[in-house]
């Protein structure tokens, strides 16, 4: 099979995402973080300040990562779907999400092209990964398993221990010696020794992925790549309660931080708004790929970069056994959300969250009646609107949404917030039972069909599709057919069990000898098909 000519010319990628990570870093300007491998990474590179995720937690935002698309437009918006909760049987759980058929994992454009692109580990979509989507999934997956090492790559490593989790007493994984003292805390927290000390533990965290970010640009230096390597360090969401889970800035402010001597001017600060939406769509936009129109996101650097964003958009809807609709929009100057089920507390039914430490403080305190007018925000009634002066107010406590001077920004950002809701087809408006049955009416979910082999020579250039090869005079093309609209097929030449499926892009051309091809395909939010092979003798 043919690679694109130019593919060895092209720059390697290395994406390095720490997760549940507001950007605690000293180049951030934050005097308690320990982060040395980061901060020379931003001096080396390019920070955006003003990036955002478009939802405070993991799998949506992951989905439109992969997808370049917002999660509310793809049915990815509730976390999590594709398992069941022991609490709540009632939910249409478990389920992959169903997505447009024309709606790739943005890895693919990268394998069609020529790169070897790898994930060390997690993905986390809202949908099985399909195989078609990485030469390597796993622990082991890395860049120097590529078969060829001019053949350029895009290397994804997911260092996990700044997860939510990691802040709770009984996961302690690394070494803490940060001073509790030296915290400094959001208004909205109480000032205990548990919220001190829970947030040593977060700060401990992200010391430890700082090592591990720190491993891996060494492996690149010791593989003489780091030249002709683009470095992106981001995270999927923020960490601590009134954050995670939330539109708040809190919940989905995110590092981004990009070195690439080529692009990206060394220690410099870029002020556009980003969302991580863009970042499939920019790193296609860097290697020199097309980017597919129906992406939603935008490139902000590269051949193909785009206009800044004037709004950044977010959302919340069910996370694990709570629904609660929450949509937002943002600019440089100011928040704007809106509540659509008033009905349900800031902290709802999520025992998930209520394993964390400074919840289970705030609860506490609560209840003893020990916390101030600020602390109380996220056990009051929620208001239907909320607006926030971002620059004068950035924890986000003193809602403006009544306050008539800002009558005229309220209504821009309204219509803002609406026009993008209607663009993007947003599936909030329906519940996520329906949307699961318009997917899979029969409660089932379809499987992608078998692959079919069509093959031609000179000699024969009229033919059918067969499921079994044949002998072939000459030089023959075989083209793999899945009869699923939008299936994306998986093939190879090896025998065995561990094999590396290639990505199919274009018709197989064999040449003399023997052949036996095995195929699979897979549409997102299908079932795989079943395996099929062939066998071609080409004299």
């Amino acid at each position: 099979m043919s690679k694109n000519s130019n593919a060895k010319n092209r720059p390697n990628i290395l994406w390095v995402s720490f997760e549940d990570s507001n950007p605690f870093y000293g180049c951030y300007g934050d005097q308690v973080a320990r982060t040395p491998i980061v901060d020379q990474l931003a001096k080396d590179g390019c920070i955006w300040p003003n990036a955002f995720a478009p939802s405070g937690v993991c799998s949506p935002s992951r989905s439109a990562v992969i997808t370049g698309m917002y999660p509310t437009s793809i049915g990815t918006h509730h976390m999590r779907t594709t398992h069941n909760n022991d609490n709540c049987r009632e939910l249409p759980t478990p389920y992959d999400a169903k997505l447009p058929h024309y709606v790739k994992c943005f890895t693919e454009y990268f394998r069609a092209s020529g790169y070897y692109c790898t994930n060390n580990h997690k993905t986390d979509y809202q949908f099985e990964s399909p195989v078609t989507a990485w030469d390597e999934l796993g622990k082991e997956a890395h860049w120097r398993n590529r078969p060829n090492t001019e053949q350029p790559f895009f290397a994804v490593f997911n260092p996990m221990l700044t997860h939510e989790s990691g802040m709770w007493p009984e996961n302690k994984w690394c070494e803490n010696n940060f001073n509790p003292d030296d915290m400094v805390l959001p208004p909205y927290f109480p000032d205990t020794k548990k919220v001190r000390e829970s947030m040593t533990q977060m700060y401990a965290n992200i010391e430890w992925a700082d090592q591990q970010l720190g491993n891996l640009l060494k492996e690149l230096d010791e593989d003489g790549l780091a030249e002709n390597t683009i470095v992106v360090h981001w995270s999927d969401h923020g960490p601590m309660p009134r954050g995670k889970r939330w539109p708040y800035d809190s919940g989905i402010h995110i590092p981004m931080i990009i070195r690439y001597p080529e692009n990206v001017k060394p220690d410099s600060i870029n002020e556009d708004l980003i969302s991580s939406v863009d970042l499939g769509p920019t790193m296609m936009s860097l290697a020199g790929l097309e980017i597919p129109q129906y992406m939603q996101g935008q490139a902000f650097l590269g051949n193909e970069k785009e206009d800044a964003r004037e709004y950044i958009f977010a959302h919340r809807d069910r996370h694990d056994e709570s629904y609660d609709m929450v949509r937002a929009v943002r600019d440089k100057k100011f928040k704007y959300m809106r509540h659509y089920d008033l009905h349900s507390p800031y902290l709802p039914f999520t025992p998930y969250c209520n394993r964390h430490p400074i919840v289970q403080e705030m609860h506490r305190l609560y209840f003893s009646d020990e916390l101030n007018d600020v602390q109380k925000l996220m056990f009051e009634k929620k208001p239907s609107e909320e607006l926030y002066d971002i620059v004068e107010d950035p924890h986000e406590v003193n809602n403006l949404a009544k306050d008539s001077k800002y009558k005229i920004e309220i209504k821009r950002l309204r219509k803002a917030l609406d026009q993008w809701m209607f663009d993007i087809g947003d599936l909030g408006k329906i519940t996520e039972e329906e949307m699961v049955r318009n997917w899979y009416p029969d409660g089932k979910q379809p499987q992608t069909s078998v692959v079919k082999f069509f093959p031609l020579d000179k000699n024969k250039l009229e033919s059918e599709l067969t499921p079994m090869g044949g002998e072939f005079s000459s030089p023959t093309r075989v083209q793999l057919v899945c009869m699923t609209q939008g299936a994306s097929i998986a093939y190879t030449f090896e025998n065995g069990e561990n094999i590396k499926w290639q990505l199919y892009h274009e018709p197989l051309m064999l040449e003399k000898g023997s052949y036996r091809i095995r195929t699979k395909s897979i549409r997102i939010g299908f079932a795989e098909s079943e395996e099929t092979s062939a066998e071609f003798i080409v004299k």
